[in-house]
């Protein structure tokens, strides 16, 4: 084969494995075999109709197997997918696809409106796909069948661009982390190495396999083995039987004692990691076994992944010293989809410069204070909101927390807290929570005030918008 990509893989995984089973949804099995079947018409249809090499093809919808089949077909023309986040808006969508330039659009049910909203904005679309009937374009599964079996094997190489993936945005426009086939490879290699995975593997994709970590830590390495994707668009069975489930991997925050706690009284072993969508997206995994010992960290770095805690001039810091996390490897991305000046900051010196503090311990370990720009400066006093979130997120009545820096004429600046309490938790005012925390925090870490409100704002990803709160302070 000439494509050394990721689009070769349904193609090489037949030569090895044709009738083990591939995917699973909603009761029906697809093999090996059958699937690379499937992105194979597929890809020979998005030739057909004028997608080549280097083009963009994007995908928005929620878990489906058409996510997958669209990201391999793009991938064995040497096109890059861009999967998008079904939870935005139109004028989200609009404008990453706009920015990415993309030509062909696959859509779940859910997108019809955005679709339809959209067929006439996007003039440079020129072809667009419904998964599930209905909306602009092709019906999915008449657009794969108009496809030939004919063979593709493109000549695609590492450096090839396969992925488009953007950012939530939090303070501004998305951007679009550009992710090679080598990008992917090594973050496939490092997964597979950090959770000691499977030839056998069946793994249930229920996180959204439109972020990163739903596609790469778990998914896409389970398929490089030859496992059985079991894809879900949504899981809430609280009584489900664990007897079978060798491990769950979780991200976004470190789980606290009573997470664990829970965990470990189901039986089930939870794997914890660290990344972002430009190191696609591992940088430190924390083994099950060190969960309690290192309770709170982000783990070690991955095997072919290098990462540091250093200061404001680069360079690394002893232990038990907050610095900003870098890394680099062959895992983290190319740069920023038509963003060079973002791009040049943010792998400066070939480093990924990550805007996240931490300190890592005598061990190795690594702890996540905080963002950079989320830090304040109380009294000549470094805050660390994170620090104190999860203070308040050790009072059993606290749901969510979310703490913030304003003003202050005396102290320079001071923490605004904004908590949401549990359904079933007794009424709590913030001068009973801020008594509580007395007890937790040093005077100078605690907020000057504590807002009890219903909900906290968040992007469609479940970043927690900290810009509009400090907009309301």
């Amino acid at each position: 084969m000439v494509n050394l990509g990721i689009g070769s893989w349904p193609a090489r995984r037949v030569m090895v494995r044709p009738d083990s089973v591939a995917v699973v949804f909603e009761g029906r099995s697809v093999t090996y075999r059958e699937f690379e079947v499937r992105v194979r018409k597929l890809a020979n249809a998005l030739r057909a109709c004028g997608v080549r090499h280097g083009d963009r093809v994007a995908y928005m919808g929620f878990n489906h197997p058409a996510l997958l089949e669209t990201f391999f077909a793009a991938g064995s023309l040497g096109a890059a997918a861009v999967l998008v986040n079904p939870r935005l808006r139109q004028a989200e969508v609009e404008y990453i696809l706009g920015d990415c330039g993309a030509t062909t659009v696959v859509f779940g049910q859910d997108q019809r409106e955005n679709a339809a909203g959209l067929e006439a904005e996007l003039t440079g679309v020129r072809t667009w796909v419904s998964v599930d009937g209905g909306g602009p374009g092709e019906e999915y599964e008449r657009f794969l069948a108009s496809g030939s079996e004919e063979p593709v094997d493109e000549p695609v190489e590492q450096d090839d661009l396969a992925l488009i993936m953007y950012t939530s945005g939090t303070t501004g426009r998305p951007k679009g982390a550009m992710l090679t086939h080598q990008n992917l490879f090594y973050q496939y290699v490092n997964a597979l190495i950090g959770q000691d995975l499977r030839q056998d593997e069946v793994h249930l994709a229920v996180a959204p396999l439109f972020h990163i970590a739903g596609l790469n830590m778990m998914t896409l390495p389970t398929f490089m083995l030859g496992g059985t994707i079991i894809i879900h668009r949504q899981f809430r069975t609280p009584d489900a039987d664990l007897s079978s489930v060798r491990g769950f991997m979780v991200g976004g925050s470190p789980l606290t004692e009573r997470m664990l706690t829970t965990w470990a009284q189901r039986g089930v072993p939870v794997m914890q990691g660290f990344g972002m969508t430009e190191t696609a997206p591992g940088v430190r995994m924390l083994e099950p076994r060190d969960g309690r010992l290192k309770q709170g960290s982000a783990g070690r770095s991955h095997f072919f992944t290098e990462s540091l805690v250093v200061d404001l001039d680069g360079n690394p810091v002893p232990a038990g010293t907050p610095g900003e996390v870098i890394a680099r490897g062959p895992n983290v991305m190319k740069g920023y989809w038509n963003k060079p000046e973002e791009t040049a900051k943010a792998l400066e010196g070939g480093w990924y410069h990550s805007g996240d503090i931490a300190v890592e311990d005598e061990d190795g370990y690594l702890y996540i204070k905080d963002r950079m720009k989320d830090m304040y400066i109380s009294g000549g006093e470094n805050v660390y909101p994170a620090e104190v979130e999860n203070a308040l997120l050790g009072l059993e009545e606290i749901q969510e927390a979310a703490v913030i820096g304003v003003p202050d004429e005396r102290w320079g600046e001071t923490g605004r807290a904004f908590v949401v309490l549990f359904e079933d938790a007794p009424e709590l005012s913030g001068d009973e929570i801020l008594t509580r925390l007395r007890e937790r925090l040093a005077t100078y870490k605690l907020p000057a005030r504590v807002e009890v409100v219903a909900e906290l704002p968040r992007t469609t990803t479940g970043k927690i918008q900290k810009n509009v709160l400090r907009e309301r302070a």
